[in-house]
């Protein structure tokens, strides 16, 4: 049996969490393949570096330094941390080298922001060897993780990715050496790196497990589970023992903090079951996610929101049947890879939900479309998307009416709806200042206390 796992930055970020990681990963019966993040704190530091070019370089290096080695030095002793200290030197020389890398290069971002994980997966592997457990660091170029795309928005190519860690990666694992790999990015053809997004080391475990044919993935994080509802919204929520893959991946998508979004597609391509477990509490079983579940009466399974975003409606004379124009739309918000979370149309009108953020790069991408074809755009900002996640609710009759029945209690109005696309989710926009009372409410409603 071959288990996948992932800690993330928390359960990586000091030594007591280092420690306690390698205890789990020891303690895991049969072969193992190891994706950690960067220590938590220090992809936050490597933004900072790369949006303040004034910041001194060996101010930059020292901090990094110490951060890192008062964690190893707290673990490590005697001839091990001096063969240590000789590979963290060498790692040391290149980080150097990419922070006073040309800015100028596309790369520039996704070689410097990429770089914490070079350093926590170094660090993990000689605890484990420390303890008696044979591991090796690999960067992502070594393991052969391949990506494609833009810089900073990089996906990996699953195919070419299983060929080289077949090679790279496989031979470790038979000869029962723990792989300890860099998550977050990959390298393209060109050996350069492409990062997959922040949170992006969850997806480069789930693109590990399907290159590996692993039979279960585990993500290790700081919470039990997927909730039912944000706690902190909701402190009555409960712990999702399972679920499927799509509920998964809506919830992730729509909100829920819990796992990136694009975590499920690699694995749900080959049905390798998926938990979410907590490094801090191991013994918590947490959530199951696989192709199937067992079905139960329940209407909802949980209510998630994504907030801060604004709604961009573009009016033009019966746009419905101008599917080109709409067509020429979507792709000038795609030049410039913003998110749409949701559209909307109708005959003179077609909607996009996109990020507050992402408001004023919008507008002056459709401001550019000459020729009179847009007639006006409106924004209407600060709203939020609730997605309402549970099984089957398409072939459920009445659902939206009892959930927007529910809605209305909380003297809400909804500003746009999306059913259909997914079986398992209810996406509607509300106005953010309404937002927790409608996720209490239908918590309340169709949840409550019970599973």
């Amino acid at each position: 049996m071959i288990t996948a796992m992932k800690f993330g930055g928390t359960s990586v970020g000091s030594a007591e969490a280092l420690d306690r990681v390698s205890k789990i990963i020891i303690n895991t019966e049969g072969d193992k393949v190891v994706v950690v993040s960067a220590m938590s704190g220090i992809t936050s530091f490597l933004v900072g570096v790369v949006d303040n070019p004034l910041t001194d370089p060996d101010g930059i290096v020292e901090q990094f330094r110490f951060k890192h080695l008062q964690a190893a030095e707290e673990l490590l002793s005697g001839e091990l941390l001096d063969e240590f200290m000789e590979e963290f030197e060498k790692r040391l020389a290149k980080f150097d080298e990419a922070i006073r890398g040309d800015r100028s290069d596309p790369y520039y971002q996704d070689t410097v922001v990429s770089q914490g994980e070079r350093f926590s997966s170094l660090i993990l592997a000689y605890v484990l060897k420390s303890k008696g457990t044979e591991a090796r660091a690999l960067c992502s170029e070594d393991a052969g993780i391949i990506a494609e795309g833009h810089p900073l928005s990089g996906s990996a190519d699953l195919l070419k990715t299983a060929s080289g860690m077949t090679m790279k990666v496989k031979p470790l694992i038979a000869m029962e050496v723990v792989p300890i790999i860099t998550g977050f990015y990959g390298v393209n053809k060109d050996g350069k790196p492409l990062t997959f997004g922040r949170g992006g080391s969850d997806y480069s475990a789930a693109v590990v497990a399907n290159a590996i044919d692993a039979d279960v993935l585990e993500i290790w994080t700081d919470v039990d589970g997927f909730m039912s509802a944000d706690p902190r919204i909701v402190p009555n929520a409960i712990k999702i023992e399972e679920m499927n893959f799509g509920e998964a991946a809506e919830l992730a998508y729509f909100g829920a903090k819990v796992l990136h979004p694009r975590t499920i597609e690699p694995v749900r391509l080959k049905n390798i079951p998926l938990k979410v477990k907590n490094s801090f509490r191991p013994e918590e079983p947490g959530t199951l996610i696989h192709h199937l579940r067992r079905s139960k009466d329940e209407l909802l399974r949980s209510v998630a929101a994504k907030t801060d975003l604004s709604i961009i409606t573009i009016s033009s004379a019966e746009i419905a049947f101008r599917p080109a124009m709409v067509a020429r739309l979507i792709e000038k918000i795609a030049d410039i890879d913003v998110i749409i979370y949701s559209i909307s149309t109708s005959l003179s009108t077609v909607a996009f939900l996109v990020h507050n953020n992402d408001v004023t790069a919008t507008l002056k991408q459709l401001n550019g479309l000459n020729g009179g074809e847009i007639e006006r755009i409106d924004v209407k900002n600060d709203v939020a998307l609730i997605c309402a996640v549970g099984d089957d609710l398409i072939g459920k009759t009445g659902v939206s009416g009892e959930i927007f029945g529910a809605v209305k209690e909380a003297n809400t109005n909804v500003e746009m709806i999306s059913e259909g696309a997914s079986d398992v989710s209810l996406n509607f926009v509300v106005p953010m200042s309404r937002v927790v009372d409608v996720v209490k409410v239908l918590h309340d409603r169709f949840i409550g206390v019970t599973q």
